[in-house]
């Protein structure tokens, strides 16, 4: 196994001044901008990991996971279901207190012949949060002109991102694809009035990004159960969106469950998978999806991608108790293929 990492682009910030209205119209000098803040120790500012893509070999194929960048999540805000404390209670014995970091992934599956990017991350839709897809990727060795295919599991705009910066399409020839029930439900305002008001960026995320691509001819939604690229099924996981997929990819007996928003919160959800996300459209569909998806991943002993769990965002699930798992991230490994 080959494995190598990416310096993550730097972002300046520039400072901004302005001036308000006072009393009868004078005008009043806001606040002066606070002072910029020092450099880390390394001279970089704001301060960036360096970490941004992580490959391994799964049977004959490729599997190289890429950070787009990550965001602060308010955990015990977003909640559903849980006990009183028990998300501040989880995140602690974590070391963790909300709001939890949680990571923007995707993951690229070289195929014999194929290119198949699952997910794009946030783009520019969450400001310098995200953006860090196409120099993570180009950094792995890969154009994004190269990729062929790119499987979304939903359409929520930390997935769907990616797919344009600056307004401009990222992926000059890849054909974008999603569960039809999944297109139809984003892609139809009528459908505004089905979620909470804050989803309502959603829908604009999904159709600004898909537009282009729709135009293009390249948006091409599948059917349930209509076969994608070989090695690839699609598995139908909704309750966090109507049409939320995650992606079964197998080869030589190996096997990896790109699980999409499964999981948002690992160190609450993996212990008690009861606890859903005010981002869940049908939460108690969500809860069922999880346990699904939890208990295949344990019995079988299938590798796990997460779009949100720390980077590299691999790793396996443990059943500890009845209704209860843990996460076991990938043993890092610089030569060899991660055991």
């Amino acid at each position: 196994m080959k494995i190598r990492h990416s310096l993550a682009l730097a972002l300046s910030v520039l400072p901004v001044s302005a001036a308000i209205a006072g009393p009868k119209g004078q005008t009043v000098p806001s606040a002066p901008p606070p002072a910029p803040p020092q450099a880390s120790p390394g001279g970089i500012w704001p301060p960036r990991q360096a970490p941004g893509y992580y490959r391994f070999e799964l049977g004959d194929f490729e599997i190289v996971a890429l950070l787009d960048g990550t965001h602060p999540f308010p955990a015990t805000e977003l909640a559903v279901g849980a006990k009183p404390g028990e998300v501040a209670s989880l995140l602690a014995q974590n070391f963790l207190t909300s709001p939890v970091e949680g990571g923007f992934s995707a993951f690229l599956v070289r195929l014999p012949g194929k290119l198949v990017l699952i997910d794009t991350g946030a783009g520019d839709l969450y400001g310098r949060d995200g953006g860090l897809l196409v120099a993570n990727l180009r950094a792995a060795g890969i154009a994004p002109e190269q990729i062929d295919e790119i499987y979304l599991t939903h359409l929520h705009r930390d997935h769907v991102g990616g797919l344009l910066m600056g307004g401009k399409v990222v992926f000059p020839r890849a054909i974008v694809r999603v569960a039809q029930g999944e297109a139809d439900f984003w892609l139809n305002d009528a459908n505004r009035g089905k979620v909470p008001a804050f989803l309502g960026s959603m829908f604009d995320g999904a159709q600004q990004c898909l537009k282009p691509y729709i135009a293009e001819g390249r948006f091409k939604p599948y059917a349930e159960g209509e076969a994608l690229a070989p090695g690839i099924t699609a598995i139908a996981a909704p309750g966090h969106t109507p049409g939320h997929h995650q992606y079964l990819v197998e080869s030589r007996g190996k096997a990896l469950l790109v699980w999409g928003d499964t999981v948002h919160v690992a160190p609450v959800q993996l212990p008690d998978p009861h606890v859903a996300m005010k981002y869940d459209t049908d939460p108690a569909a969500a809860v069922r999806s999880r346990e699904t998806a939890f208990a295949a991943a344990a019995d079988k002993g299938w590798w796990v991608a997460g779009a949100h769990i720390s980077f590299p965002g691999l790793g396996h699930v443990r059943r500890t108790a009845p209704g209860s798992y843990a996460w076991i991230p990938a043993n890092y490994a610089l030569n060899r293929m991660p055991q």
